[in-house]
């Protein structure tokens, strides 16, 4: 085995360790045991509108499995945005991704934790934060906050163990679709894409 490639072994290796051990912590925060596969990265990605001209926002990054994609698919890192709210892994996100602009805070407070750039619009937003335990109509009206966020034609991506959506669509904001499932995960999943409504644009941000 290269030495890269052994590398690469020890730090998945010592990945599945961080984040089970996050979370034993706090399982209610966390949206699984192990971090995604990269089939399951690639199919969040491929199905994000990052082809837009615009920053990239990414809410619970976790250890970097998607950041490290989208950077992989071409994505230039000074447009990511990364949102984490474990201070461990946000400080392991900056060791590994110097050029991203990555913040810890909170993924459901962006007017707080963006401070002086909750007024700027994203092409894509890529979320993996837990909501199950919310109900439902906060879940909608959290995400119609994020479609206030959006450039037109920007879509919002979630990683979820979940068979159904997790957020059910909101006329006139957003509609929502099934990725096929990625069986190469654990567990198996399937990524949510939800797209701006064409019967309306995102309302304008005061």
């Amino acid at each position: 085995m290269e030495r890269s490639d052994q590398a690469s072994t020890d730090a998945a290796g010592g990945d599945w360790a961080r984040f089970f051990a996050t979370w034993a912590r706090h399982p209610l925060k966390m949206g699984a045991v192990a971090p995604s596969s990269r089939a399951y990265c690639s199919m969040m990605v491929d199905n994000a509108t990052i082809g837009l001209d615009g920053p990239i926002l990414e809410l619970g990054p976790g250890l970097g499995v998607v950041t490290r994609t989208l950077l992989e698919k071409g994505v230039a890192p000074e447009r990511i945005t990364s949102i984490e709210y474990d201070r461990d892994f946000a400080r392991i996100l900056k060791e590994r991704f110097p050029k991203v602009n990555v913040i810890c805070g909170d993924g459901f407070d962006l007017d707080k934790t963006l401070g002086a750039r909750a007024g700027e619009k994203f092409a894509a937003i890529l979320f993996a934060i837990p909501i199950l335990n919310f109900p439902q109509e906060r879940r909608q009206a959290l995400f119609c906050d994020y479609f206030s966020r959006l450039m037109p034609g920007g879509n919002l991506t979630e990683l979820s163990y979940a068979w159904s959506s997790p957020v059910k669509p909101v006329p006139g904001v957003f509609s929502v679709r099934g990725s096929p499932i990625v069986w190469a995960n654990i567990p198996p999943a399937r990524v949510w894409i939800f797209s701006q409504d064409p019967a309306q644009s995102p309302s304008p941000r005061a």
